[in-house]
């Protein structure tokens, strides 16, 4: 039986770690080739270790519109096609309440989020967009529970990620029908997803704080997937051979946090206590 992608490519951004990486590599599994835009030097060449010609990198910026551009050049010079763009790169406010930001940085938190989660969507769609139609392909965005409910993040992330439903609802609209747009909406990953500068919180990582310590306990699966668990959601929305009807959809693939039932009444409870500014 041949692999699911077998003979497609994808380009995906953030895919030198983490949630990313795990796609990479399942993508190569099931058949694919894969072009990567990264932040991360050390982690693209990582990848070329590892990969060797199934990998082509590009070292960029996601809040770059010329970096997607060369991305997307890379990937169809280097492998003559586009077929699933899957644009991944987020950052997450590790819950920072609205009452804990800082005023004087609110400004700056809100454009750093919003300038990787929401633009550097909106860019990987604009740079990949004609390549994708001409493969009649595929756009995949990662949402996030939090783009569906409270306490995934802050205010910050819970905006961008509601912002990036309507991204997959909007595009899938404007893109049809040579492409189709559709979203992945993971629960918690033990990763090297990292904060925004803006707050002070960029050397974080959500894998490292202890943040997801006792989650499997909240879970109606009483299991916190690791990325290599959630991969496969990409898989089933690139591939053409199941997911014909599928445009404009968002798979919550979250362990069952919606359906978990009411943990706590509010979320308020020191709403009065003393903050310094």
């Amino acid at each position: 039986m041949s692999a699911r992608l077998d003979g497609q490519v994808a380009l995906v951004t953030g895919g030198a770690s983490g949630l990313g990486r795990a796609i990479v590599a399942r993508f190569i599994a099931e058949g694919a080739r894969v072009a990567v835009l990264d932040r991360s030097a050390e982690g693209l060449a990582a990848l070329e270790t590892e990969f060797a010609d199934s990998v082509v990198t590009h070292h960029g910026d996601v809040r770059r519109l010329a970096d997607h551009q060369a991305a997307v050049a890379k990937t169809t010079d280097s492998f003559g096609q586009l077929d699933c763009m899957i644009a991944n790169a987020g950052i997450w406010d590790f819950l920072t309440k609205l009452v804990d930001l800082p005023e004087a940085h609110i400004d700056e938190a809100f454009d750093e989020i919003f300038h990787v989660n929401v633009k550097g969507y909106i860019l990987a769609a604009r740079a990949a967009a004609h390549a994708l139609a001409q493969a009649n392909g595929s756009l995949i965005l990662t949402i996030s529970n939090a783009g569906f409910y409270p306490n995934g993040g802050g205010p910050l992330y819970t905006a961008s990620k509601h912002a990036a439903v309507g991204l997959v609802r909007q595009l899938a609209f404007e893109l049809a029908p040579h492409v189709r747009v559709n979203g992945v909406a993971p629960g918690g990953i033990a990763t090297d997803l990292r904060g925004p500068a803006a707050l002070g919180i960029d050397g974080r990582s959500i894998g490292d704080t202890g943040l997801l310590d006792g989650a499997a306990e909240r879970l109606p699966i009483a299991h916190v997937p690791s990325a290599e668990e959630y991969a496969g959601a990409y898989v089933f929305f690139a591939a053409r051979q199941d997911n014909i009807p599928a445009t404009g959809s968002i798979l919550n693939f979250d362990g069952g946090i919606g359906v978990r039932g009411f943990a706590t009444p509010h979320g308020g409870q020191d709403l009065k206590a003393e903050r310094t500014q």
